[in-house]
């Protein structure tokens, strides 16, 4: 679809969304995306299934699976990314809006003229204060805590700022929750654990000094396949978006490797259940991958990803920093890649677990929580 039948259609969306009587559109969805459809799956399920109210769910993108749900109490709409979806939030009439984007109201996408509900939901198990701006959850008025430290930083943010106080609703991770129960139906494979080479995957997060980014995973993929591991090329779409061709430059070197695969959405699960262990650097998918799969981690020793440059301010060590060295090992970029692999393998899947319910509400379940955040609405 051209750029022109999109325009009209997220037109036809934001019209349709307005068209419908108020009591349709009490509790509204926002996704920026795809990759967006996993961390409100759940909740919207939770809450078609286990309430009568009526449900809308906005999207801009139009290969989201949640434009495709089917529900007598959903309506779903497009609205795009540009000026429309601009338009479409500052006259947004909904008593509820739950997002996963944070820095509402700080650049195109504004709080609503109307008196609008917005409830944040977290699409990565990472700290607040750092990897995201400052200010980024300021204008939110409930924040849906995946584990204890989203509790501790959003109190420490708003007494450093003097900030009034938000709802937060100790909820868990639907993400999670969704990897666990499908690695209980997925195939085991009894003599992985004593394979000398292993399937490991390469997800690190995005940005001028990430992995892909600064020429490392080029390396690192090299050193991977030179020691006979399979290796799994998994970029965060920022990456491809942005380091098109530094994605591509691995890709093309190693496309008639067997022991190379590319994957190019971060939405699935697959390669998570496949692999053995990750490499990673400062992404959320690393702490996923511990706490639900209970694997270990290659953690690649880049410059710390901070989109905040006062977070140290708040006085909290980021859990993506603090709980590096007990979900993984680091790798300075130097030293055989070999040896990191070998001490991987010795990590403990009970010790994972045990991490795993520490930083982790509801795990398991958290979905079955998500009518605290109506509940305190109303």
């Amino acid at each position: 679809m051209n750029s022109i039948s999109q325009g009209l259609k997220a037109i036809s969306g934001a019209i349709g969304f307005n068209n419908l009587p108020k009591i349709k559109r009490q509790f509204t969805f926002y996704s920026e995306g795809k990759n967006y459809w996993p961390h409100l799956e759940g909740l919207l399920s939770a809450t078609l299934e286990k309430t009568d109210k009526s449900v809308c769910y906005i999207s801009s993108s139009l290969d989201d699976p949640g434009l495709m749900v089917e529900h007598p109490n959903l309506n779903t709409f497009f609205v795009g990314m540009g000026f429309v979806r601009d338009y479409f939030f500052q006259n947004l009439d909904t008593n509820i809006m739950v997002m996963t984007m944070p820095d509402l109201h700080n650049f195109q996408v504004k709080r609503s003229r109307h008196a609008v509900h917005y409830v944040y939901v977290q699409h990565s198990l990472v700290s607040l204060h750092m990897i995201y701006r400052h200010g980024a959850f300021d204008h939110y008025d409930t924040i849906c805590a995946a584990g204890p430290h989203h509790v501790k930083e959003i109190r420490a943010i708003e007494e450093k700022y003097n900030l009034p106080k938000k709802n937060i609703v100790e909820l868990g991770y639907s993400r999670l929750d969704s990897l666990i129960e499908t690695a209980k139906n997925y195939p085991k494979n009894e003599n992985k654990e004593k394979r000398a080479h292993k399937k490991i995957l390469i997800a690190p997060s995005w940005g001028p000094k990430g992995v892909i980014e600064s020429g490392l995973g080029k390396s690192l993929v090299e050193q991977l396949l030179n020691l006979g591991h399979e290796a799994i090329l998994r970029p965060h779409p920022q990456t491809i978006k942005f380091a098109r061709a530094k994605v591509d430059e691995i890709r093309n070197q190693h496309k008639d490797n067997p022991h190379f695969a590319f994957e190019g959405s971060v939405a699935g699960q697959e390669s998570l259940h496949q692999s053995d262990i990750m490499v990673s650097d400062w992404s959320g998918a690393a702490l996923e991958y511990a706490f639900a799969l209970n694997k270990p981690v290659i953690f690649c020793d880049v410059p710390r990803k901070a989109n905040n440059p006062d977070y140290q301010s708040i006085g909290i060590e980021p859990i993506e920093v603090s709980i590096r060295e007990k979900i993984g090992v680091i790798w300075d970029g130097i030293s055989p890649v070999v040896e990191l692999v070998e001490s991987c393998s010795r990590k403990s899947k009970s010790y994972l677990r045990t991490l795993s319910a520490q930083y982790c509400f509801n795990q398991g379940h958290s979905c079955d929580y998500f009518n605290d955040v109506l509940r305190i609405i109303d």
